[in-house]
């Protein structure tokens, strides 16, 4: 027989308690009710169901004695055959109610995850760069997975199961009372026989899953840097197998046997469960058999009892640890929010404008700069580490000053360290200004709207990223409307046609993960074409030829010229070629324009450019790079 312990009474057994010990901010509640609000109606016609699948928990053995009272007993066949068919329709219609609360549990579930993770997702794609260099990746994710599914629960699981066990306790205890008081109280007398064993249990294996959840991270995080091509790369160039598998397959080994375990704590637990439900059979039916052998309740009470008996305990389980449930689902929902409070840095302006049309002019004035704190882009809880960075980062510009006319080419050279990435970050609007401001065509950055600015500026990594996709869809993220033709232009543009043309698959050739199927000067290339695609009026290049061989350079060399060709151009500059080529150069030392002018101007002067130039340049010119 059973006494009505579904899969949820074990679940109880494996909650986390700590939860209760962290703290919510205020609001939550009221923000969940905003969330729930386009499900109301769901929602209410899901707690109507939920009602009614109790209540014939109910139904059922009430019914059984009356077939055995007032059919058998009573000789009543066609009260029997009656009842025995009412008891088969309400068999029949909870089914049905089963079917339709799983319905709509799934609609509002997935809607709320829906909702939840797509807002979620487009918060954080908005974020700064800087918050990207901080969070880990994994916790972000988990925010989007496990938080997500545990907020949902919320509205479904916990939901459903508080109103469910409400209504059944109350139903089954309120029949059982009528049925007899004195059954009842003898019932009742067992409970803590159940509970204590139960509480035991219960804290034992949330510590047990609370270790056993640890450990799984942290396999995951393993197997995560070590199964992308640049960790499997480190791992087998540095690696030591042996030292790697053991590691894993000690942190493998605690979870076994956390496992073996938790397993046995359940098989001790389920024993003990059946043990009380013998005892708890044993004294109804002895103590109401008594009873109804001396005619002071009738045969069908006793079955009715014996039957409400194992409708008992599986309720008052559940709700026993109710509490743990809803904290661990308002925690989800607390975390979720967590993230979409962090407000980003860089946001479009109400009213922003787009940029000015025609050939652009980048204006510098007065520009001071600091890299933000970890409190203002970041949260400690998406950071694998201690933070040991709290206070103010010290400035990286202060006044820095300049202008690049339309269609020239402004090389940034200096010391490693001396902003010249922090001022091309500030042209594509990666961050603000902190005082002063960056302008194009007359126009502040911060006034301009993103999709505009995004389409003015065009930049170029050192480290080219590509997408695990084809080819042609890594050119298509610059313009996804963009003809076969098109890519075609800008493939020839980039010195790289010939090689995709040669591929099997060509346009359709699948990189691999951050394009590490390609050479170093073929990933550079490509995203040159896709820039090129993109066709920008403003071209920023940070460190785009480093670390190529000779041979990849010059292709590069040869695709920047047509980059470049009649754009306003920002370069951090390291070959002797693209100097000479600026209309203007740089020289930027601790955070500001400590000399400008031509190539053969600067040399004359004698100053910090010269130096560089003797220390970092060969005396016969060849293409020696220039410090970072």
């Amino acid at each position: 027989m059973s006494m009505g312990f579904g899969p949820g009474a074990m679940r109880s057994l494996r909650r986390d308690e700590s939860v209760m010990e962290q703290r919510l901010k205020p609001g939550t509640v009221r923000r969940i009710a905003r969330y729930s609000r386009p499900f109301s109606r769901q929602i209410i016609a899901f707690l109507v169901l939920v009602v009614l699948g109790a209540t014939i928990v109910v139904a059922n053995p009430l019914l059984m004695k009356a077939i055995v009272d007032d059919g058998i007993l009573a000789k009543n066949t066609g009260l029997v055959i009656g009842l025995a068919v009412a008891i088969a329709v309400l068999a029949v219609v909870d089914a049905g109610l089963s079917l339709a609360q799983r319905w709509f549990s799934a609609r509002i579930g997935e809607g709320l995850i829906y909702n939840l993770r797509t807002e979620v997702f487009d918060h954080v794609q908005r974020m700064p760069v800087a918050f990207f260099m901080r969070a880990q990746t994994g916790a972000l994710v988990s925010r989007l997975n496990t938080d997500v599914i545990g907020a949902q629960r919320a509205l479904t699981s916990t939901l459903s199961s508080v109103v469910s066990n409400v209504v059944s306790l109350v139903l089954v205890l309120g029949a059982m009372l009528v049925l007899s008081w004195q059954v009842t109280l003898v019932a009742l007398i067992l409970l803590p026989i159940f509970i204590v064993p139960a509480k035991f249990v219960g804290r034992r294996m949330s510590a047990f899953t609370r270790e056993q959840m640890k450990l799984d991270a942290e396999m995951s995080s393993v197997m995560t840097e070590r199964f992308n091509v640049a960790g499997a790369m480190v791992a087998k160039l540095y690696g030591r197998p042996e030292e790697e598998a053991e590691m894993f397959g000690g942190r493998a080994a605690r979870v076994r046997d956390i496992g073996v375990t938790v397993g046995m704590y359940g098989a001790v637990f389920r024993v003990a469960l059946g043990l009380v439900a013998a005892l708890a059979t044993a004294l109804v039916y002895g103590i109401g058999g008594v009873l109804a052998v001396n005619d002071i309740f009738e045969l069908g009470t006793l079955v009715a009892l014996a039957a409400l008996l194992m409708r008992l305990y599986g309720p008052l389980t559940s709700l026993s640890n109710v509490h743990v449930d809803v904290m661990t689902a308002l925690v989800s929902f607390d975390r979720v929010f967590e993230v979409l409070d962090l407000k980003p840095m860089v946001a479009e302006k109400p009213g922003a404008t787009d940029v000015p049309g025609g050939p652009v002019t980048i204006d510098f004035d007065d520009v001071h700069f600091r890299y933000p704190s970890a409190e203002e882009v970041s949260l400690a809880s998406l950071e694998s580490v201690a933070r040991q960075d709290t206070g103010p980062s010290h400035p990286v510009l202060k006044g820095v000053t300049f202008t690049a006319e339309p269609g020239h080419l402004v090389a940034l050279v200096g010391p490693s360290g001396a902003g010249k990435t922090t001022i091309t970050s500030l042209v594509s609007r990666l961050y603000d200004v902190d005082s002063g401001a960056v302008r194009l065509n007359g126009l502040d950055v911060r006034e301009a709207t993103l999709a505009s600015l995004r389409d003015t500026v065009g930049v170029v990594m050192q480290d080219a990223h590509l997408f695990h996709d084809t080819i042609g869809a890594n050119l298509r993220y610059a313009r996804p409307e963009a003809s076969d033709e098109e890519v075609w232009q800008a493939l020839r543009a980039a010195q790289i046609a010939d090689l995709v043309a040669a591929l099997p698959d060509q346009l359709d050739t699948v990189v691999g993960d951050r394009g590490y199927r390609l050479s170093g000067g073929e990933k550079q290339r490509l995203a040159l074409a896709r820039l090129l695609l993109k066709a920008p009026r403003v071209v920023v290049l940070d460190e785009a030829t480093a670390h190529l061989d000779s041979e990849s350079e010059a292709a590069v060399q040869q695709a920047l010229k047509t980059a470049l060709r009649g754009r306003t151009s920002l370069v951090i500059a390291h070959r002797l070629s693209t100097i000479r080529e600026a209309d203007e150069i740089l020289v930027i030392a601790d955070g500001q324009v400590a000399e400008r002018g031509r190539h053969e101007e600067l040399l004359e002067r004698q100053g910090l450019y010269a130096e560089l130039y003797r220390t970092q340049f060969s005396a016969s010119g060849s293409p020696v790079r220039l410090a970072d």
